[in-house]
């Protein structure tokens, strides 16, 4: 499936992939809704999740965007199967017993034909016996810490290997990094990666952990943390704090005299998203591993950023996750037309192997795991809120249980 520029303001899709859909006559809702689901001979419902409120909501606004985005230009282009999308949006409110209800909800009231949604892991975790016991598909856009396959989920984010092992072992490089102070919000996603980044650095870099430190979501204050770096004084501090308390987190390192001057910080948390909040300044010079940046130079990511301010304003910006969000419903599309059907199960079949060879992050592939294969990339902060590239890995395959690190 390639997507390219064409016209005005959306991003067309030529369905090159094996059943070449686009060519296929439209079949009969009976013939492509075996399962009930919410689709009539002119439109299919799927449904948006995320936290649209709550302390999430700063990282979470973007994929919501994005999706809607993508579906904009769907619809516009003759949507999926001779079907217009219908969108039903639900806020998960950054909280995960509703992420469940809510999930419950889409998948069993409104019978959606598939899910965007989820950012944070425990949200996910919330999420999926829901889709697993009542047979949905879920599109997961957020990077996380791997351990985890299922039918029910197409993860378009990186997987631990795809961006713990790859920015670990770069900094280590670069820097000669030795020391390591780990510090994260305290849920699955955090406390997971810094079990795998410890193995790493203690295993396989043969580096030491000075600390390690965890805070609620939401969390304001860390002046505690601070005072006990500049005790332990890390070649690397290890981030992984989300959501709302990014913004104090870094405005406080700053107030406090911890800049890339002095210190080196790379995070994999931080998107152009959170930066919005935290201020270029407060970051300069520090470094993000991720598998998408804005600042990345190429045709396609020129012609979906343009797309994507024209739509939500010129001062809107697009990080990692919030890529990976809008390649879901494309993703799905190409699914749901290989497959000529909207039946769970036969997407489910037809999903390994789809190819997206001009996505804005660049070429990414469905693996048989249902991860992506991308590739890793370091950005290094710059005080107008935007990322300089400095480091692409080759195409790395995704291994969502990789061996020593379980």
């Amino acid at each position: 499936m390639k997507i390219k520029s064409i016209s005005n303001h959306f991003l067309k899709v030529a369905c090159l992939a094996l059943a070449t859909a686009t060519a296929q006559a439209k079949p009969t809702t009976a013939e492509c809704n075996t399962t009930g689901l919410a689709v009539t001979d002119d439109t299919v419902t799927v449904g948006q999740l995320h936290s649209a409120t709550g302390t999430m909501a700063i990282s979470e606004t973007g994929s919501i965007q994005a999706e809607q985005l993508a579906i904009d230009q769907i619809n516009a282009m003759g949507g999926v199967l001779g079907r217009q999308i219908k969108v039903i949006k639900e806020d998960g409110a950054s909280d995960w017993p509703t992420f469940a209800e809510k999930a419950k909800k889409l998948l069993v009231s409104d019978k959606v034909g598939t899910v965007f949604g989820c950012w944070t892991s425990a949200s996910r975790k919330a999420v999926l016996p829901v889709f697993e016991k009542e047979n949905g598909m879920l599109y997961y856009p957020t990077f996380y810490e791997g351990l985890e396959q299922s039918k029910n989920v197409i993860y378009t984010g990186q997987e631990a290997t795809q961006q713990i092992l790859a920015g670990l072992d770069w900094i280590a490089k670069e820097k000669k990094a030795k020391t390591f102070y780990l510090v994260g919000s305290d849920y699955i996603w955090p406390r997971t990666s810094m079990k795998i980044a410890r193995k790493h650095i203690e295993n396989v870099l043969k580096g030491s952990v000075v600390g390690e430190e965890f805070y609620a979501l939401g969390s304001t204050s860390f002046g505690s943390l601070i005072n006990k770096i500049k005790l332990k004084k890390p070649d690397v501090i290890y981030t992984a704090v989300v959501g709302g308390s990014n913004v104090s987190f870094y405005k406080q390192l700053s107030a406090a005299g911890i800049n890339s001057a002095k210190q080196t910080l790379l995070t994999i948390s931080v998107t152009e998203d959170e930066v919005l909040g935290i201020g270029g300044e407060n970051l300069d010079g520090f470094y993000s591993c991720m598998k998408y940046f804005q600042s990345q130079d190429n045709p396609n990511n020129a012609a979906f950023v343009k797309a994507f301010k024209e739509k939500y304003g010129p001062g809107s910006v697009i990080g990692d996750v919030t890529q990976a969000g809008y390649l879901g419903p494309w993703l799905w599309k190409a699914a749901v037309e290989k497959a000529n059907s909207f039946d769970i199960d036969k997407i489910a079949a037809a999903s390994p192997g789809i190819e997206l060879t001009n996505a804005p992050e660049g070429y990414v592939k469905v693996h048989a795991n249902h991860h992506l294969w991308s590739k890793a990339r370091i950005g290094q902060w710059q005080k107008d809120g935007q990322a300089k590239i400095l480091f692409e890995s080759e195409l790395i395959e995704p291994d969502p249980f990789p061996k020593g690190y379980q």
